[in-house]
């Protein structure tokens, strides 16, 4: 997996290379169908000389060049999306500590609390769980919520004799005491910064950005790790937000043309910036990135890194009554309106739109039913 530097923020809840079925064609934007249907409805209304039709107009014998029915159906607004399997996003590891990198784990190996994420002057940079980074040396008479984070670590890895609170007393330079003399570190009760690196949980190597015997200063990129589960990522514009919810389920089209079904599990907002190119400034481009984790892990077992096709579902209406979009016709006083075709003869009927969806649109209103005939006055 490429490791790439993302400006991130957090954004509302309201989202390799192998064979891959044909996918679907992308859904016109509502917008976009909502352009037609005006254009086609004033089109209709001159021809049949209305000027813009009013609701429940009398009856007239002009007939639409084609007809459809109102049919009752399932109406969902689902689109499908390039997605990348993999670990999940990759975070670059930069040291606090300068000196000579004497160890390395090797690329794919897994990393847990309390074990050494990388050796430095052949003393260990220690992986701990939590959100919050270590930005600084943690001693006596020290309060905070990083001291908090650290005592609750020492306290999961069975060391004892403190409370654990926002306090760095005499009893947990007692215990780091210990805890350094099990790592082989000096026992100074004092937590060096840049000794401890915190994740949100055991991490994969993803790749090493040195090698053995580099002699590094601070800050310097030693490698980089995600996270140990398989998930799914996928980007998607910011006008297709409605499709990232939180939680919400997805369909994702394995390489072998498998399905499985997925949750979205984060949604972050990301900014990509690409560099200027003859002496142009570089461009920066605002996107949505998903990431999906798999109802049944079992079924990515099979492959490490991959694409695959995600279909999310923005919104669903069952049992409501439809019509193609290029049925619609725009009122005179407003709305949208159908040409009702009784016989010989037809009328216009005024009609609330809900979900638009696949080409079509649910309608309701009180001269709506299953099964009439309307016109279509685009064929």
């Amino acid at each position: 997996m490429t490791t790439t530097h993302d400006t991130r923020m957090p954004t509302l809840d309201t989202a390799d290379v192998a064979t891959r079925p044909r996918r679907r064609p992308r859904r016109a934007t509502i917008a976009a169908l909502i352009s037609v249907a005006l254009v086609i409805g004033a089109g209709v209304a001159a021809a049949l000389g209305l000027g813009g039709a009013s609701r429940d107009t009398a009856g007239t014998s002009t007939l639409p060049p084609a007809t459809t029915k109102v049919t009752r159906q399932t109406l969902v607004d689902q689109e499908t999306k390039d997605g990348e399997l993999g670990y999940g996003t990759t975070h670059t590891v930069g040291t606090q500590l300068a000196g000579t990198v004497t160890w390395l784990p090797d690329t794919g190996s897994t990393v847990a609390r309390g074990q050494a994420l990388y050796r430095v002057n052949d003393t260990p940079v220690v992986l701990l769980y939590g959100t919050l980074p270590a930005y600084r040396t943690l001693r006596n008479d020290v309060s905070g919520a990083d001291v908090k984070a650290f005592e609750q670590n020492l306290r999961d890895l069975g060391y004892t004799g403190f409370t654990v609170d926002e306090d760095y007393t005499s009893a947990t330079a007692d215990a780091v005491e210990r805890w350094q003399d099990d790592l082989g570190l000096d026992q100074t009760g004092r937590v060096e910064r840049g000794r401890i690196i915190y994740a949100t949980g055991q991490v994969r190597i993803d790749s090493q950005a040195t090698e053995v015997g580099s002699v590094l200063g601070q800050g310097g990129a030693v490698l980089s790790f995600a996270g140990t589960d398989r998930v799914i990522t996928a980007t998607i514009d910011v006008d297709d937000q409605r499709l990232a919810r939180k939680d919400a389920t997805v369909t994702i089209t394995l390489p072998d043309g498998g399905e499985s079904t997925g949750r979205i599990s984060t949604v972050e907002t990301i900014i990509e910036t690409a560099p200027g190119s003859s002496g142009k400034e570089a461009t920066t481009d605002t996107k949505i990135e998903v990431t999906i984790t798999s109802d049944d892990p079992t079924v990515l077992a099979a492959y490490d890194q991959a694409s695959v096709e995600v279909a999310f579902t923005a919104s669903e209406r069952e049992n409501v009554l439809t019509v193609p979009v290029s049925a619609l016709l725009a009122l005179a006083e407003g709305g949208f309106g159908l040409q009702l075709v009784e016989g010989s003869t037809t009328r216009m009927i005024a009609v609330r739109t809900g979900l638009f969806a696949s080409g079509r649109v649910e309608v309701s209103g009180d001269a709506v039913a299953e099964g009439l005939t309307v016109g279509m006055p685009d064929a």
